[in-house]
C-alpha cells in the first residue's frame, strides 16, 4: 500500500522582532523536562486506556453471553405426550403479584414465585387441564402454601371440582397439612400423608396486640376520631383489650367462616357433622388413644386415606403416572410450564371482557402492584376506555380500604367509564371492606363470595402527638401564632380542643357521605344503611341477605355473567395491567424461566414452617399499617380487622 506525503506551501513568515536592549534583563530560562519522561508517561496512559477499554469490552461480552444463556434457558421446553398436572402453590394466594423491581429480581438468588401464588393462574391451568387429553390426572402438593383465605381456596376448589367432572383423578400429597393446606387438599379424591406427619387443624382465632400501656409509658398521645361504633381500627392504640362491640362483630364473622370450613370438609370427606370440631376440641384425648401418633389419628378420623414414606409415595406416583425422563420422580408438569405451552396459540377473538385487579391498601397517587394507587387505578381505567374492543369490565377488589379521598377518586372514575355503556361488575375477593366497598358501589352489580369479608362502612381519623414523650427527655415547645389553629397540628404540641372538633366534624361528614352513597346505589333508606354500617363487618353470605351485594360467585362466575349481560357469545378475557417500560419488560423476561416446570427431584420439598413469622405478623402489622396512611385530610375508610383467616 503506497502512502503519499503532501508538503503544504510555505506560509509567509512574520517580521522578526528587534533584539531586546541591554537595559532589559533577560528572563531566566525555564528548565526543560527530559523528553523521555513525557514519552514514557504517554505510553503508560495509552496502555492504561487500552487495558480499561479491553476489560470493559470483556465485561460487556460476558454480560451478553449470560443474558443469551438466560434467554435460552427460559425457552419453553416441549411437554411430554402424557403427564400429570402438578399444582404446588407456595407462599400466599393472591389476586395480583406484588411488584418487585426487575433489576433486583435479576440479581437476587431468591425465586419471587416462592412468596406468592396467583389464583387466576392456578384456576386457568386446572380448567385447561380438565379438557387436555395429555393431562392424565392432577397431583396437588400444598405443603408450601402459607395461606390466602377461604375465598381464594374456594375459587381453586371450584376449578378442582370441574377437573374431577372430566373423570380425571386428583391426588393430594404432603409431609404435613396445615389448616389451610388441608382445606385445599380436601378437594382431592385421595389424600396421602407422611407416616410421621400431622394434620394440624386448630380453628380460627382473632387476637391482636394492644399498645395503650406501652404508648402511655412512651408518652405518645393518640388522638382518635371515628364514626361507627364497630369501627375498631384504632382500638389497638387506645385500649389494652378488645371492646365489647369489637368482640361482638368479630365473633360473628369469624364463626361464620369456621362453620363454612368445617361443613365443607365434612361434606367432601363424607364425615359425620361435628367431626372436625370434635377432632380439634378433643385432640389431646384422641392423641392419647393413638399414643401420640398423629398420622395414625388422621387415618382413624378419616382425614387422610393413606400414610406412607416419601419414597413410597414417590414410587406410587411413578407407577401410576410414569417416570420422568430427567430423574427418579413422576412425570409431572408445573403450572408455569403448562400455561406457557397452552398460551402459545393466543385467542384471536376481538371482543374482550377486561379484568382489573384492585389489590391492597387504597392510597393516594401512583403505587406499584400490590397497592391501589388512585392515579395508578385511573390509568388502568383509561386503558379500558381507550380500547374499543372491550365490551365489559370486571373489577376484582381485594382490599380492606384505606384513604377516603383516594377511594372517592377511583369510584368517580368508574362511574365516568360507565358513560360508555360498558357493563361493569365488581368481583369481591377475600376482602372488600370499608374503602374496598366504597369502590364497589360504582359497579352495575356487586358479586361476593360466601366467605368474602365485606362491609365495615365507617370512617376514622388519627393524629399522634409526642409532647409528653419530649418532656420526658427535657424538650419543651413554646411560641406564638396569629390564629388559634396556627401550629395546632404539630407533633410536638398537644392537639387543641378546637382542632379536635374540626377533625371529628370532618370524619362525621365523610361517614354521612359514605352511607348516603351506599343508600343511593343500593336503593335503600339512609337510616337502614346506618343500622348495618357503623364499621360492622359482614361475610358475603350475610351481606347478600342485608342487600349490600347482589350475587354470590367466584371470578369465573362473574365473568360468565357479565359476558351474558353484554350479549357476547365469543370473547376473550384480558387482565389489564400497567404497561412495563422496555427495560422492565426485558429484565423481567429473563427472570421468568421454566424453573419447576417438571416435578422437583425430591417429590415433596421439606415443609417450610413459618410459624414464628406468622406469630410476629399481627404484632408488627399495626406499626406497618400506620406508616402506609397518606390521605390528604388524614381521614380513612379502612378495616384493620378485615384479614382473611
Amino acid at each position: 500500500m503506497s502512502v503519499n506525503y503532501y508538503d503544504p506551501p510555505e506560509l509567509p513568515r512574520p517580521p522578526v522582532a528587534p533584539a531586546p536592549s541591554a537595559a532589559i534583563k533577560a528572563a531566566p530560562a525555564t528548565p526543560k523536562e527530559p523528553i523521555g519522561f513525557w514519552r514514557f508517561m504517554g505510553y503508560l496512559g495509552g496502555a492504561l486506556t487500552w487495558i480499561r477499554n479491553t476489560l470493559a469490552n470483556l465485561v460487556f461480552i460476558i454480560i451478553i453471553l449470560i443474558l443469551l444463556a438466560a434467554i435460552g434457558a427460559n425457552a419453553p421446553h416441549p411437554l411430554p405426550e402424557s403427564f400429570a398436572l402438578r399444582i404446588a402453590p407456595t407462599g400466599v394466594l393472591v389476586d395480583q403479584r406484588s411488584y418487585i423491581d426487575p433489576t433486583s429480581l435479576l440479581l437476587s438468588d431468591e425465586n419471587p414465585d416462592e412468596n406468592e401464588t396467583v389464583v387466576s393462574e392456578l384456576v386457568e391451568a386446572i380448567n385447561k387441564g380438565a379438557s387436555d387429553k395429555r393431562v392424565t390426572q392432577l397431583v396437588l402438593e400444598p405443603g408450601r402454601l402459607i395461606g390466602g383465605g377461604l375465598s381464594k381456596m374456594n375459587e381453586i376448589g371450584q376449578a378442582l371440582e370441574n377437573f374431577k367432572q372430566s373423570g380425571k383423578k386428583i391426588i393430594a400429597v404432603s409431609d404435613n397439612y396445615s389448616q389451610e393446606q388441608y382445606y385445599l387438599a380436601s378437594f382431592a379424591d385421595e389424600i396421602y400423608l407422611h407416616d410421621m406427619g400431622v394434620v394440624e387443624i386448630t380453628g380460627y382465632g382473632r387476637y391482636m396486640n394492644y399498645y395503650k400501656t406501652a404508648l402511655d409509658k412512651l408518652g405518645v398521645t393518640i388522638h382518635a376520631f371515628r364514626s361507627g361504633k364497630y369501627k375498631d381500627y384504632l382500638e389497638p392504640y387506645l385500649r389494652d383489650d378488645m371492646s365489647a362491640e369489637s368482640r361482638e362483630h368479630n365473633e360473628q364473622w369469624i364463626s361464620e367462616l369456621w362453620t363454612t370450613y368445617t361443613n365443607n370438609i365434612e361434606q367432601r370427606r363424607q364425615l359425620p357433622p361435628g367431626s372436625i370440631n370434635d377432632y380439634v376440641n378433643n385432640l389431646d384425648a384422641h392423641m392419647a388413644l393413638t399414643e401420640g401418633d398423629s398420622a395414625k389419628l388422621a387415618i382413624e378420623k378419616a382425614l387422610v386415606d393413606k400414610t406412607q414414606s416419601r419414597q413410597e409415595t414417590n414410587q406410587m406416583l411413578i407407577d401410576t403416572i410414569g417416570k420422568s425422563d430427567e430423574g427418579n420422580w413422576y412425570k409431572g408438569v408445573g403450572v408455569k410450564s403448562y400455561l406457557a405451552d397452552i398460551r402459545k396459540h393466543p385467542n384471536l377473538e376481538k371482543n374482550k371482557v377486561a379484568v382489573i385487579t384492585a389489590v391492597g391498601s387504597i392510597v393516594d397517587g401512583h403505587q406499584p402492584d400490590g397497592s391501589i394507587g388512585s392515579d395508578s387505578m385511573l390509568e388502568l381505567l383509561q386503558q379500558v376506555k381507550d380500547d374499543g374492543d372491550v365490551k365489559a369490565l370486571v373489577i376484582r377488589v381485594d382490599s380492606g380500604g384505606g384513604s377516603a379521598f383516594a377511594s372517592e377518586v377511583i369510584r368517580a372514575e368508574i362511574i365516568k367509564l360507565r358513560e360508555k355503556n360498558i357493563p361493569i361488575y365488581i368481583s369481591m375477593g377475600s376482602v372488600a371492606a370499608s374503602g374496598g366497598y366504597w369502590i364497589a358501589t360504582a359497579g352495575d352489580k356487586i358479586w361476593a363470595q360466601p366467605t368474602t369479608i365485606t362491609g365495615s362502612i365507617g370512617v376514622f381519623g388519627a393524629f399522634p402527638t409526642l409532647e409528653n414523650s419530649l418532656k420526658k427527655i427535657g424538650i419543651n415547645t413554646d411560641g406564638v401564632g396569629t390564629t388559634e389553629l396556627a401550629g395546632s397540628m404539630r407533633l410536638d404540641r398537644p392537639l387543641s380542643e378546637k382542632a379536635s372538633k374540626i377533625v371529628q366534624q370532618s370524619v362525621d361528614s365523610i361517614y354521612q357521605r359514605f352511607i348516603t352513597l351506599v343508600a343511593d346505589t343500593r336503593k335503600q333508606e339512609k337510616s337502614a344503611i346506618h343500622e348495618i354500617a357503623q364499621g360492622h363487618v359482614w361475610t358475603g353470605t350475610k351481606a347478600k341477605e342485608i342487600g349490600l351485594v347482589d350475587e354470590l360467585g367466584t371470578l369465573k362466575d362473574v365473568i360468565a355473567a357479565i359476558a351474558q349481560e353484554a350479549k357476547l357469545d365469543k370473547y376473550k378475557v384480558e387482565f389489564v395491567k400497567r404497561p412495563l417500560s422496555p427495560k422492565e419488560e426485558f429484565l423481567r423476561s429473563l427472570t421468568e424461566g421454566q424453573a419447576g416446570a417438571l416435578a422437583p427431584k425430591t417429590l415433596l420439598e421439606k415443609f417450610a414452617s413459618l410459624s414464628v413469622l406468622n406469630d410476629l405478623a399481627p404484632t408488627l402489622k399495626p406499626l406497618q399499617e400506620i406508616q402506609s396512611l397518606n390521605d390528604p385530610r388524614g381521614i380513612y375508610v379502612k378495616c384493620f380487622e378485615c384479614v382473611a383467616p
